[in-house]
This record gives C-alpha cells, sequence and structure tokens, in this order.
C-alpha cells in the first residue's frame, strides 16, 4: 500500500514535467529561427502575387512591365479600378464564379464521400469493375470529352446556364478515387465494434467514418474550388450571354482589339 502510495502522485508529476518541456522548447534563437524561415515562405507564396497586384495602382502613363517599369508604383491611382467597374460587369463574373465553386465544393463534398465509402466496403460484387472504370477516366483528356459533354449539357436545357457550367465538375474521378483510399485506411476492427453495438450502415457511415476522413475531405473541398476557380474552356463553350459569364472569361474580356490594359488584368492576380 505505501509503495502504491508513492508512486501514483509520481505520474502527474512527470506528465507536467513533459508539458513544461515542451512549452519551453521553441524559445531563444530557436524561435527566431522558426520565424524567419516561415516569413521566408510566406515571402515565396504571396510575392508573385503582392508584387503584380502592385501594377494595378500605377497611374495611366506609368509602365507595368520592360524598360522604365519599376515593383512599386512612382505615382499611386486607383483609376484602373474605376475603369474596371465602369466597363465591365465584373461584380456578377466573381458572384457567378463563386455560385459554381459552392456548387462544385458542396456535389464534391457528398458524392465523394457516399461513392467512395461505397467503393472501399467488401463484400458486394462488380465494385472492382466500378473502380476501374473510375480510374480509367483519368487516362482521357477533359477536351477528348468535351463535345459529348456539350451536347449532353445542351440537350438537357442547361445551355448558357450557371447550372450547365456546374454538371460536368459535379464530381471527378480524383475526388472519387481519393475517398476510397481514405476510407479504405479505417481499420475494420472499429467498423466490427459499432455492427456489434447494433449501428446500422447509415449511422455508421456518419458517426464513425466520416469523421475519420475529415482531413480528406478537406482536400476535396479545395481541389473542386480550384478546379472549379480557374476553370476556363467550359465556361467559353456552354455560355453565350454575359450575364452567365465567369470570373475567368471576364478577365478575357478586358482584351480588346487596342491592346490590353495590363493594369486592369493585375487586378484579378
Amino acid at each position: 500500500m505505501t509503495t502504491t502510495a508513492q508512486v501514483a502522485p509520481a505520474a502527474p508529476e512527470k506528465v507536467r514535467r513533459r508539458h513544461s518541456i515542451n512549452k519551453s522548447k521553441y524559445h531563444g534563437w530557436r524561435l527566431v529561427r522558426h520565424y524567419i524561415a516561415l516569413l521566408v515562405v510566406l515571402v515565396v507564396l504571396v510575392g508573385p502575387v503582392f508584387l503584380p497586384l502592385l501594377g494595378a495602382f500605377k497611374s495611366a502613363g506609368e509602365p507595368v512591365y520592360g524598360k522604365g517599369a519599376t515593383a512599386f508604383p512612382q505615382h499611386w491611382s486607383l483609376n484602373a479600378f474605376h475603369e474596371l467597374f465602369r466597363t465591365t460587369d465584373i461584380v456578377r463574373y466573381i458572384g457567378n464564379s463563386f455560385a459554381v465553386c459552392g456548387l462544385n465544393i458542396l456535389s464534391a463534398l457528398i458524392f465523394s464521400s457516399v461513392g467512395g465509402y461505397m467503393l472501399s466496403r467488401k463484400g458486394w460484387p462488380g465494385r472492382w469493375v466500378v473502380t476501374a472504370i473510375a480510374l480509367s477516366a483519368l487516362i482521357f483528356p477533359f477536351e477528348s470529352i468535351m463535345l459529348s459533354l456539350y451536347s449532353q449539357v445542351r440537350s438537357l436545357g442547361f445551355y448558357d446556364t450557371i447550372i450547365g457550367i456546374w454538371l460536368p465538375g459535379m464530381i471527378g474521378p480524383f475526388h472519387l478515387l481519393l475517398m476510397r483510399a481514405a476510407f479504405m485506411g479505417i481499420p475494420d476492427e472499429i467498423e466490427d465494434a459499432a455492427y456489434i453495438d447494433g449501428a446500422g450502415e447509415l449511422r455508421r457511415f456518419l458517426t464513425i467514418f466520416l469523421p475519420q476522413v475529415k482531413g480528406s475531405l478537406v482536400v476535396v473541398g479545395l481541389t473542386a474550388f480550384i478546379f472549379a476557380w480557374q476553370d476556363y474552356l467550359w465556361p467559353l463553350l456552354i455560355t453565350q450571354s454575359s450575364s452567365n459569364y465567369t470570373m475567368m472569361i471576364g478577365i478575357a474580356q478586358l482584351q480588346s482589339s487596342f491592346g490590353t490594359d495590363y493594369r486592369l488584368s493585375l487586378i484579378h492576380i
């Protein structure tokens, strides 16, 4: 009894000592080095975006590129922003892009998680065939099926609509296979324990599997946003009226027969 009473308080003391060591791990020069490294990474990541954006604040007669151009504006001006909002419907273009991105993210999260869960479950025939079909879809480029997709979307009555822009990107094979791999990484013992406790299929999916793959869901959401935001070819093909243009098409509309005002284009970078 005496030995037990003496050993029991030792464990919390050891834990407190470990926590104190972890808290004091980044002090002094080591902390400074970490901040320096983070600043270098920040400059590398933000620099290519921030420096061109400064060109949008240059006056009309100031060179943006080439001889005589400087990184910082010599004469700060907001004329480029005023001209952008006056000559283009940029707010609508940005709103359309966010609408398409929101639909893509929502559909990718729902369909890829459900489809990936189904493909990862054992015991039903044909799942390897479906997986092989999804994997083969990564081989063919979008340009090879673009005309058939255009014909299908137009026959459905979604030509020149936001829904028509969203439909081909509602789910991609990359997201489906990513979620399949994430679900297959969950140990079978966890599902077996939930099954023994009486949890049904839907409850196991919502309460057991989805919380285990939150990191993969974040990757799906981010990549779906990036793919939809930077897409130019499909929105250009499926839209006709300027009210349904996305921001990428709106940037292209800044070009005219008189040339391109780079101060306006740099606002979108």
